[in-house]
């Protein structure tokens, strides 16, 4: 009888792959924030939205090579924290919520308060919970969305810059906010069952979407990231909730 082949253990070099990816994302948080300093707060956000492309690629790269370690987890979340919580925080009170003065400043201090609480208690919850779905905004998206509207500047008229679009940062950075620390839930998309069953038809799309996104990312950026942000509140709302009236009316009451 053939014996199995047996799988080879990485080489020790392999390991480093996914934490270079990881200093990667954070390194252009860092900078990220160099930029913010010096008013260049659309450099600013390019370097939020490369932090999560490199965010996105170390944990793909952890698993293919087999290279997955509680220390990559950890330093994953320390990076995050700085990429997505600390850089798009300190970028929003540069750019518009300075004007609050004291206002502003605890906006900005909010949003990077519970995007450090939103980690942890991703941390603590991760073999517990669906993999699914978000309990709470990721802080990734939260981020991105704040890059999203710096991105989307150009197409804010020059009226609404001055007058609208202030007050809108600071409601937006409050709202980032509550959704990171909230019990809403977002899709994770971890789970790929359609894309495996149907490959050909899931290229396609893929292929359509990079082509409108190429076209006009600063529009279709805003809008994705937007929706991303409103489909949670509108599934928690409209579908989680009332399923689970729905079930709780269902089940039997106790005996007295």
């Amino acid at each position: 009888m053939d014996e199995k082949p047996t799988r080879m253990p990485p080489h020790k070099g392999v390991y480093i792959l996914p934490n270079l990816l990881t200093t990667a994302s954070l390194f252009m948080g860092f900078v990220g924030m160099t930029w913010a300093v010096d008013g260049r707060f659309e450099m600013c956000a390019l370097a939020i939205v490369a932090s999560a492309l490199f965010d996105g690629l170390d944990g793909k790269v952890a698993r293919l090579t087999g290279t997955s370690s509680e220390f990559g987890v950890q330093y994953d979340s320390l990076a995050d924290l700085v990429a997505f919580g600390v850089t798009p925080a300190f970028m929003a009170y540069e750019w518009q919520l300075k004007a609050f003065g004291r206002l502003g400043l605890l906006a900005a201090f909010l949003m990077a308060c519970c995007g450090a609480l939103r980690l942890a208690r991703f941390n603590v919850q991760t073999k517990t919970v669906s993999k699914k779905f978000f309990i709470g905004m990721p802080i990734p998206a939260a981020g991105c969305t704040m890059a999203a509207l710096v991105l989307f500047l150009p197409y804010i008229p020059e009226s609404l810059q001055e007058t609208v679009l202030p007050m809108a940062t600071l409601v937006l950075v409050y709202v980032l906010s509550f959704l990171m620390v909230s019990r809403v839930r977002y899709y994770a998309f971890k789970e790929f069952g359609v894309l495996k069953a149907h490959p050909f038809s899931s290229m396609v799309t893929a292929i359509l979407i990079f082509v409108l996104v190429a076209s006009q990312p600063r529009l279709l950026g805003f809008i994705f990231f937007m929706g991303y942000l409103v489909y949670g509140l509108v599934y928690t709302v409209f579908y989680l909730q009332p399923r689970s009236s729905k079930l709780a009316a269902k089940q039997p009451e106790e005996p007295v």
